[in-house]
């Protein structure tokens, strides 16, 4: 029998003080167009996939919710007692009900680490310079270091021209080797704002004497106005050397916010206790992590873990373990995790430390049959094979096989009503397609294209793309409102950074409250 509470009930339980996994459950772009402040993404297109690295302790409180038009809560409810959880909850009538309690509805991704970002702001004063104020610094060929906040792959899309690429998690660490002298100014700048300002109040924060500023709006604040962004730029930090000269002042940042430093027997016996949810997070490079991690921890790159902590750890009040190799970067992070309301410690001798865990435990993904390109293609002249096409609606638009329809695991059913051909899906991740049809396909003998669409391609099958197919309504899974931002049109960019400007304003007193910055007073 699902339990179902109520917004008031939901809303004590989100402050009292214990853990709680609150899941959003509609896919992306549903969720990014209003949700609760401290939801959870969990798409239920991906639930079996995610929810045992996001939610691990099976006895966790957990509340599911959605529009409160569909059953998409109410089956993720049933999915996720299916994988052991013992105390799952449903919010009655999803996210209207919330708001018609009188509590508020958040649009956009990353709603607890954005707003912080704002705070911090508001806290710290964090100096900043105008995009036209760094337009002329480099035009004077000025002595200015430009320093990308954002992961390499964000970098690779869009920079500032002369930029060089180090992820905010990666700033104590990198910034001695890339700015060795300590009278240039640095710039931090983003994609928008959050990731500049922290990155510069760290490098504050640690004593650099460097002047350090953020740049206000970061690229799209750029291309607003006027200036050129490059696109595809490559150069980035040292990969395989780092700095740990502000090892001392890392430290006593850690310690200036109460960063609790823990041995590998105390995190032994946290792991061991059922009534706590524990996270062990290695918060460096992913070449560092491929290389070799302790067992049991998940890869959280620093600057990700401040920014989208959401996309690695799922349950509000967990303990978060975080864990390099120098000394640096844990503490640092760790800093800035405890600010934002986090039960954040750091791992006594990182690596080195022995401590060994066991992984998170996922379940088997169902057998799915496969098929192959040639067959596939045989039998689709034939008329007789159904064709599902499970993966991203806006790369089904740049490119699908003829014939394929584009679904999504939480209609699915719907759309194959009355199908009586024999069905065949095609996905990018066959473990997503795989847990499709186990749950919503149950009466059908599906099949899987072996290898996706790349063996169709390889085969040199036809493809095709149908720009305006699904309509922008169906692409539930794609949030146009953060995309479209960096699509070249302004309109979107400064809708955007109005957006992010005024998170803070809709904040209510105990959402507010819970995070930890420092008084005005206490932070010079």
């Amino acid at each position: 029998m699902t339990s179902f509470i109520d917004p008031k009930t939901l809303k004590s339980w989100l402050h009292d003080g214990g853990e709680i996994a609150l899941l959003d459950v509609r896919e992306h772009g549903q969720y990014g167009e209003a949700h609760l402040f401290y939801g959870i993404p969990l798409p239920f297109s991906r639930l079996e996939i995610d929810a045992p690295r996001l939610v691990p302790r099976r006895s966790v409180r957990v509340v599911a919710y959605d529009d409160g038009e569909s059953d998409v809560a109410l089956r993720a409810a049933e999915r996720l007692t299916t994988l052991g959880y013992t105390d799952v909850h449903v919010l009655q009538r999803g996210a209207p009900a919330w708001k018609a309690a009188g509590y508020v509805l958040f649009a956009g991704v990353n709603l607890p680490s954005k707003t912080f970002g704002e705070l911090a702001e508001e806290t710290y004063h964090t100096p900043r310079v105008s995009a036209d104020q760094l337009a002329e610094m480099l035009a004077r060929k000025d002595k200015v270091v430009v320093l990308d906040g954002r992961p390499v792959s964000e970098f690779h899309k869009m920079n500032i021209p002369g930029a060089t690429c180090c992820p905010n998690g990666e700033l104590a660490y990198r910034v001695r080797q890339l700015v060795p002298d300590t009278t240039i100014p640095i710039v931090i700048n983003c994609a928008g704002r959050t990731r500049s300002i922290i990155g510069a109040q760290t490098l504050i924060n640690l004593g650099l004497p460097n002047p350090v500023y953020a740049l206000e709006n970061g690229t799209q604040g750029w291309y607003l106005n006027d200036h050129t962004l490059e696109h595809g730029g490559t150069q980035r930090y040292a990969a395989d050397s780092g700095n740990t000269d502000l090892r001392p002042a890392a430290k006593a940042l850690a310690e200036r916010f109460d960063v609790p430093t823990v041995t590998a027997k105390t995190v032994q016996q946290w792991a061991a206790q059922t009534d706590r949810t524990l996270f062990l997070c290695d918060v460096r490079t992913p070449e560092e992590f491929a290389a070799g991690s302790l067992p049991g921890a998940q890869h959280t790159p620093g600057g990700q873990l401040m920014q989208a902590g959401d996309q690695y750890f799922g349950v509000r009040g967990a303990r978060l373990v975080l864990i390099d190799n120098d000394g640096v970067r844990a503490p640092t992070i760790a800093s800035w995790l405890r600010q934002m309301g986090h039960d954040a410690s750091v791992l006594e001798g990182g690596l080195a430390s022995g401590l060994s865990l066991a992984p998170a435990v996922a379940p088997t993904e169902p057998a799915l049959k496969t098929i192959d390109a040639q067959t596939l293609s045989a039998r689709l002249a034939q008329n007789d094979i159904a064709l599902i096409d499970l993966r991203g609606s806006t790369q089904f638009r740049a490119g699908h096989i003829p014939q394929a329809r584009w679904s999504i695991r939480p209609r699915l059913a719907e759309d194959v009503k009355g199908e009586t051909r024999q069905i065949v899906l095609v996905a990018d991740d066959a473990a997503l397609a795989a847990w499709a049809a186990a749950s919503e396909l149950a009466d059908h003998a599906s099949l899987l294209l072996e290898g996706g669409m790349a063996a169709w391609r390889a085969a040199g099958l036809p493809v095709e793309a149908t720009p305006a197919l699904p309509a922008d309504s169906d692409c539930i899974d794609y949030l146009f409102f953060v995309h479209d931002r960096h699509d070249g049109n302004k309109e979107a960019a400064r809708r955007y950074l109005a957006w992010e400007t005024g998170l803070v304003a809709q904040l209510d007193a105990q959402e507010r409250a819970a995070f930890r910055l420092p008084s005005a007073a206490s932070h010079t």
